[in-house]
């Protein structure tokens, strides 16, 4: 993929970027293989917002991506490379030789009409799902299993590749992109290669309608809000705050450790953030 740079003809084009699509092959899904999206507006089963400033956007259609990867022995060939609205990485359409069709995520190499598979003895090749016990140390995976048989569930965004570190008894030390490094279970899956639409990062927004296409709604600051609203509003003329920034229920942000998992800690070999 390559980006395409608006020509400046006005305020709002001067810093647009938008993709080429050069590497999609199709313009329409699978209809079998979509299902309706509903729109929440940030609102959960009760009606309540849990999720600010989401609203409005697009309507779309779900795509049902095979993260599992449990059809295991049977070769697929790549049928179509295709846009997905719902994520940043390209999906791909497999047609398996049962007749069966499904879609994965597409990595970076992976062209229609190579064929892939799925299972421990298939080959270590770009698009293949192999448990981790049988991938060599070095090898970058991504669609990576945090319980064996549930799906992939970590790197799975564009661009994005982990790396597989170290084998130590019934468990690997796996590499992700946030640099923490992880200890999985050898009998999850993974796949083999890097997320494609690498060029996914470089693109500019550039106008703010653009973000309300994707239903995202204008963010306010605290500091403007009334203090009924937000414990950092209110104040006689501008001000920025008077305190080290909360979020609107008062827990410390930018920089607060929130998280409260130890049943997983000691999963994790190195931190994210350790220098």
């Amino acid at each position: 993929m390559s980006i395409r740079q608006m020509k400046p003809i006005n305020a709002s084009s001067r810093f647009q970027s938008y993709a080429t699509f050069e590497e999609v092959t199709a313009r329409r899904p699978t209809k079998r293989l979509t299902r309706g999206k509903p729109a929440t507006g940030g609102r959960n089963n009760r009606g309540q917002l849990t999720s600010w400033w989401r609203g409005g956007g697009h309507k779309r259609r779900y795509r049902e991506i095979d993260f599992r990867r449990e059809k295991h022995g049977i070769v697929a060939t790549v049928a179509s490379i295709e846009y997905d609205p719902n994520r940043s990485a390209r999906i791909a359409l497999l047609n398996y030789a049962d007749g069966e069709k499904r879609y994965i995520l597409c990595p970076l190499g992976l062209k229609v009409g190579d064929q892939v598979a799925a299972g421990p003895e298939v080959e270590v090749n770009v698009g293949n799902s192999l448990p981790l016990r049988r991938i060599p140390l070095g090898t970058t995976i991504h669609n990576l299993e945090l319980r064996a048989g549930k799906g992939g569930q970590l790197v799975r965004s564009a661009g994005t590749g982990a790396q597989l570190m170290a084998k130590e008894g019934t468990h690997a030390q796996v590499k992700l992109p946030s640099g923490e490094v992880r200890r999985v279970h050898v009998d999850c899956y993974a796949t083999i290669g890097q997320v494609g639409n690498l060029e996914h990062e470089n693109l500019s927004v550039g106008k703010a309608g653009r973000q309300r296409w994707r239903g995202r709604k204008p963010h306010n600051r605290g500091v403007s809000m009334n203090p009924v609203d937000h414990p950092m509003g209110g104040g006689e003329g501008k001000t920025s705050g008077g305190r080290h920034p909360v979020t609107p229920w008062g827990t410390p942000t930018k920089g607060y450790k929130t998280r409260n998992n130890k049943r997983t800690d000691r999963m994790i070999v190195r931190r994210r953030n350790q220098k």
